[in-house]
């Protein structure tokens, strides 16, 4: 059963079919199709405001997972990360679906997906799968001296690992092998946080340990704003819903974890994905250049 729906944004709200894209992000993705990247996700995601966060929202809509594989009324940190780029950086905001399969799975976007074909492992599968697709760009060097974190991941890591069990994936399927990653100190990040260029994914990176195959525990969104901000499904208790915090406070929040302490962040930029409308069908091209041209007469 879907969770409740945030009454902050009727039109997301109201949308009974959670694998439709609600007419209003349709509006405002196609409004803003010739924006500046950054301007593009700030607008695709104001419609998104104050949806709530929900846990493990997606699957296949069947099998292992049938949680629906797409929807719009909530999000948790990585689907919403997920369904900007796909908006932002489609040429047409019907035609997201395709570039959607290509973020979350590993699979040809010509198969079904499947659960044991998605990225569930950032250090492993997303983040690396995403830059070799031409999606990212790490730019956490960009702001500073980074660290170099490393940790090879095997058949005992995973055995260890006390949260392997969420995870409905044979041995075989679990990805194994050295994964790497640049982080930025928090105190540099703090030093250089209105250089952050605003369109960026910004991740939460955790001390390294070792025994654990995972570093990140959150990622957001930067965007245009007054004072550098950070846009986020977040699970901040008493606001678990998708809002903004300021980027100084957000990083002065991750300086107070104890249990497992903040090594630093980790900081991607997506890529616009050349000519935006080059790799649409002739048909939707046409239309949408006559759409423009009649807006500008």
């Amino acid at each position: 059963t879907p969770a409740p729906v945030s009454s902050a944004s009727p039109a997301l709200a109201d949308s009974l079919d959670l694998g439709r894209t609600p007419p209003e992000l349709i509006e405002v993705a196609t409004a803003n199709r010739n924006a500046p990247l950054p301007e593009r996700i700030k607008a695709i995601t104001q419609p998104m405001m104050g949806l709530p966060y929900l846990i493990d929202p997606l699957g296949e809509g069947a099998g292992l997972d049938p949680d629906p594989y797409v929807r719009h009324d909530g999000y948790d940190c990585l689907t919403f990360v997920e369904e900007v780029l796909a908006l932002s950086l489609s040429g047409d905001p019907e035609q997201a679906g395709p570039l959607r399969m290509d973020l979350r799975y590993q699979s040809d976007r010509a198969n079904p997906p499947v659960y044991g074909d998605r990225s569930h492992f950032m250090e492993l599968q997303w983040l690396p799968d995403n830059v070799s697709q031409g999606y990212l760009r790490d730019t956490t060097a960009d702001y500073g001296e980074v660290l170099e974190f490393t940790n090879t991941v095997t058949d005992g890591t995973w055995k260890a690992w006390g949260r392997r069990s969420l995870f409905q994936l044979t041995d075989e399927e679990l990805p194994k092998g050295t994964m790497t990653l640049n982080v930025l100190p928090l105190s540099t990040a703090k030093a250089q946080l209105a250089n952050i260029r605003p369109g960026s994914i910004v991740l939460t990176v955790r001390e390294h340990r070792s025994w654990i195959p995972i570093w990140i525990t959150h990622l957001g969104l930067t965007v245009p704003a007054d004072e550098p901000t950070f846009r986020h499904a977040s699970k901040m208790k008493k606001s678990m819903k998708v809002r903004d915090n300021s980027l100084e406070g957000y990083l002065g929040l991750l300086d107070q974890y104890k249990n497992w302490k903040t090594a630093g962040i980790a900081i991607f930029e997506p890529l616009e994905q050349g000519p935006r409308l080059s790799a649409l069908p002739a048909d939707i091209r046409a239309r949408i250049e006559a759409e423009e041209a009649e807006r500008a007469r």
